[in-house]
Formats: structure tokens, sequence, C-alpha cells
């Protein structure tokens, strides 16, 4: 029988991603890939995989999954209320999904993407290098019900093993880079856009994120010259309104807002994390400041391996607690010798 995970119910925008691809901007399409990377470093870890396998990107709410063989799972991201035949589930841990169970995940408890992982990821056809779907160019879809999603080889290991939580859900501060337009911005602009606390606006998806500004908006006359030029993920582009606008896995490729600055790689998963409400704030950096930044989270997530511990399970959650061997060498006594 072919391993598969079949998508009984599907929540909105649910898709499958992976680390993206890059380097195809000049052809005109963007990276792409999980809106929060370190999740899909997480799951790597726990299920003791490559860190470039794709996994279900669920968008403030899950969906219920049955598999057709035993498999191992693992949840990362923004956590989600989460069942296994009725038995609730410990986010950002491994575990087993057993043939023909059910397992649900609900809605987000705090963030915005939560993550599906399985032993050894899915095995859907590569376009253009990548299995992720990238939804503003028309690669790949969301997903629905029905859907058959094949596995791929598990590689083996263990289940029942959790990371310690990371929260990405708090907003907080943004370190960023100056670029080629900010300089655009008077300095009494960029001041007043360090010390502004901005508010995630409910509008906002896989292209970009939109923070409302406490007072008044940004401008720049200068600004209105800007051609159209290549951007990427985390440009913060100042829209006609003057409202900030930071740019996601999924972002268009060029654009002529001018960008008051670029929120480094490692700070994106907050920005994509932060749910409705959130308050961000914006910290410029030089750029060895940066650099030690990243070099910083790129550590963090070579150790995720190291950091890896046995979860322990409630015996209250446990429906099949008698099936356990609970204590090791306990019998009657009428075996043993005086």
């Amino acid at each position: 029988m072919t391993r598969a995970l079949i998508v009984q119910s599907a929540g909105p925008m649910m898709s499958l991603q992976d680390g993206g691809r890059p380097g195809l901007l000049a052809q005109g399409l963007s990276r792409g890939g999980a809106a929060d990377r370190v999740a899909l470093a997480e799951g790597a870890a726990l299920l003791g995989q490559r860190g470039d396998v794709a996994a279900l990107e669920m968008a403030g709410m899950g969906g219920v999954f049955e598999a057709t063989c035993d498999t191992r799972i693992a949840l990362t991201g923004a956590p989600m209320r989460a069942t296994l035949a009725g038995a609730p589930l410990v986010w950002g841990a491994s575990h087993w999904l057993r043939a023909g169970q059910t397992l649900e995940i609900g809605p987000v408890l705090a963030g915005g993407y939560g993550y599906l992982h399985v032993g050894g990821g899915f095995a859907t056809d590569r376009v253009l290098g990548a299995r992720g779907a990238h939804l503003a160019a028309g690669i790949g879809r969301v997903l629905a019900s029905g859907d058959r999603l094949a596995l791929g080889p598990d590689p083996g290991g263990d289940a029942g093993l959790a990371l310690p939580a990371y929260d990405r859900s708090g907003g907080g501060v943004l370190r960023a880079v100056a670029g080629p337009q900010t300089a655009m911005f008077d300095p009494d602009e960029i001041a007043r856009f360090e010390a502004t606390r901005f508010t995630r606006d409910a509008r906002g998806n896989r292209m970009g994120v939109r923070l409302i500004p406490e007072g008044a908006g940004f401008h720049t006359q200068a600004g209105l010259s800007v051609l159209s030029e290549i951007v990427v993920p985390g440009d913060i582009q100042i829209t006609g309104d003057g409202t900030p606008m930071v740019l996601l896995s999924e972002c268009q490729t060029t654009g002529g807002y001018p960008r008051i600055g670029t929120v480094l790689p490692c700070d994106l998963p907050r920005v994509a994390q932060a749910p409705p409400g959130a308050v961000l704030t914006v910290r410029f950096v030089e750029r060895a400041e940066a650099l030690e930044a990243e070099r910083a989270a790129a550590e963090a997530v070579r150790a995720l391996p190291g950091r890896l511990t046995r979860l322990v399970r409630d015996p209250r959650d446990i429906r099949d607690l008698l099936a356990y061997q609970l204590i090791s060498g306990v019998t009657a006594g009428e075996t043993e010798e005086a």
C-alpha cells in the first residue's frame, strides 16, 4: 500500500511548503517557501531528517488527517489545538500517527502559521526544484478535503521528542538594515520611524504584512521618483498612504514604493507569526551587528538536534494506560526464589 496522508478536511490556505526556490528573481519568481523557516528546521530536528523536506503549512486553522500507515509526525510553528484519536497532543513535539487514527488540528492558539511534518516528507512532484506551493505564482495549490498526499521513505527514528518552546508570536523588536532608499527619508522621519509602535494589521498574507503606526504615516518627496526595481523578503515598503508593509516569502519581485529599510531574515518569522493586533517596533542596526545576528540564528538552527528532550506524557491523557509496562521487573512473587 502506498504510504499517504489523507486530508479529511482542510482549513483555509493550507499548502505544502519547503525552503522555496531561491535564485529565480531574474526569471520573475520570488523565493517563496515557508512563512516561518525556523518551524521547518524544528520539524526536521524532531524527526531526524533533512531540513529541505516539505511540510504542511496551516494558516490560522488546521484540519483533520488520517495516515494509511504508521508514521511519525511533528508539530511546530504557531501552536494549535491538536488531538490524536481524541487525546490531546503536545505542540513542538513528535508523535506516532498510527494507521487509521484521526489527527485533528484546530484553530491557532497564538501566532499565525502552524506546521505538520511527516517522517520522510511528502513525495509530491518537484517544480523548479521544490515541492512547496507558490500560490501567488500559480505553482501548486491550496489543499482541499479529500487530497491524498504521498509520503517519502521515513529515515526511521524515535517519536516522543520535544524542543523547548520558542515563542515568535508576541511581536517585539524587528532589527533592520538601511538600504539604497533609506537616505531618501529625512533623518527626523527615520528617527520617528524607530520610535513608533506599530500594530500588525488584520490584512496580511504570505506576500506581506501591513503595520499600522501610532500617529501619522511616513513620507518622502524623493520617493515619488522611485522606479520599479528588485524587492526581496524583509523589505519595508512605505505605501502611498504612508503605511509600512513588510514583504514576506511570496512577495512580488519588483516594486515602486520607497523602502525605508529591510528586516533581517532571522527576524522575519517574528513578522510572519505576529497575530493581528500584535505590537512591533523597528530598530536599525549596522552591518556588523546584522551579520552577527544572522550567524547566531544559523547556529541556533544547527544546534536544534542537541536540544531535543524526551516528551513526558501526562498519564491523564493516555487512554490505554493499562497497556503500558509501567514498572519493569515486577512479578506476583510465586516464581521468585526465596
